[in-house]
């Protein structure tokens, strides 16, 4: 996790009207995600995780890219949720809260009983996830693990949801520094 913890002493920190924001290649596409970071990242990933699932799920955005990955090193299907609606057959709305946004995501192609392994760039806040584990709980999937590449300490909103979230490594963000733990 060498390329992994050197980056994030290297990504820089803005304030989001009061927000410490880390920006990186990981979590933003910004700077560029070099190969050999996203290698890094996928191999950790795969030794910490269980692939006997039906269905690995990402977020759009960022965790696309990591969960693309994945599913071509494992042949596990792979489900986007998205940020907009199709209007399809099944497709469940949920809404998510972060400490810096409010939105609607949707999710297709995902049924009861599917077992699942989420795939996530960063925990924060946790409301992201908090939103999704509760919409693919009330649909009747069966969450096999979540993992994410990092994870802010401090209040989460995964906190209250009862699913375990694993991550490659904790960071705090504290007056512009990244911190790991």
């Amino acid at each position: 996790m060498k390329r992994l913890h050197e980056s994030l002493h290297e990504a820089p920190v803005i304030d989001k009207d009061g927000y410490e924001y880390l920006v990186h290649p990981i979590s933003n596409g910004v700077p560029t995600l070099e190969p050999e970071l996203l290698r890094e990242v996928t191999t950790d990933i795969m030794e910490r995780s269980d692939f006997d699932v039906d269905k690995i799920v990402a977020p759009e955005a960022m965790g696309i890219h990591l969960a693309t990955a994945l599913s071509l090193q494992t042949d596990v299907p792979l489900v986007v949720i998205r940020k907009r609606s199709y209007g399809l057959s099944g497709e469940t709305a949920l809404h998510k809260s972060t400490g810096y946004s409010e939105s609607e995501m949707y999710i297709n192609d995902i049924e009861a009983g599917d077992q699942i392994l989420i795939i996530d760039d960063l925990l924060s806040t946790g409301g992201t996830l908090a939103a999704i584990c509760k919409a693919l709980d009330d649909i009747g999937t069966e969450i096999v693990d979540i993992v994410v590449v990092i994870r802010k300490i401090g209040d989460s909103a995964m906190d209250e949801v009862g699913h375990d979230v694993t991550s490659l490594v904790d960071i705090t963000v504290e007056d512009g520094e990244v911190t790991i733990r």
